[in-house]
């Protein structure tokens, strides 16, 4: 038996209670190198602990996966923020759960659009990396540093998110 979620477009006001959407909408906060750049300044509350903990820039590249979709884990970071920026303009799918006594509650998921981004805040239930079209190659800036960072919840019953 299985659980139904239907995938939502990425908003950031759907999105907010899990992080920040990462995109560059309306006017540049700052226009820079000689009116050349608009510059979207700081668009996600980067939030890391523990001793020597810093934050550093990894490139991820995961395999494609397609809807419907099983979802039977979630995985957060109780010590830093994690921010997922794709290097192409295909879509992925985001998951993400409020926590519902240490285990993650009933998911929401989210499609982006091009030139979407998401951080997650610490402690946030989200699935794994989803790119839905190859490459599936991302920048993700996260917590770099000593001691447990990661928690893991497997689900009993699989949910299924489908396309709207």
């Amino acid at each position: 038996m299985s659980r139904t979620v239907h995938t939502a477009a990425l908003e950031p006001e759907a999105f907010a209670p899990f992080g920040e959407v990462i995109e560059a909408v309306g006017e540049p906060d700052q226009i820079i190198n000689r009116g050349m750049c608009g510059r979207y300044h700081d668009l996600a509350g980067l939030d890391f602990t523990g001793d020597g903990a810093r934050a550093g820039i990894s490139l991820f590249q995961a395999r494609p996966r397609a809807l419907p979709y099983e979802l039977d884990m979630m995985e957060r970071h109780p010590q830093g923020s994690q921010a997922f920026l794709p290097m192409t303009a295909d879509p992925f799918l985001i998951i993400v759960a409020p926590d519902a006594c240490g285990a993650p509650g009933t998911p929401k998921a989210f499609l982006t659009r091009p030139g979407q981004g998401v951080n997650y805040r610490r402690g946030t239930w989200h699935g794994v990396l989803t790119p839905l079209h190859e490459p599936g190659l991302f920048a993700v800036v996260d917590r770099i540093g000593d001691g447990p960072n990661l928690e893991e919840h497997w689900f009993e019953e699989p949910y299924i998110i489908q396309a709207p």
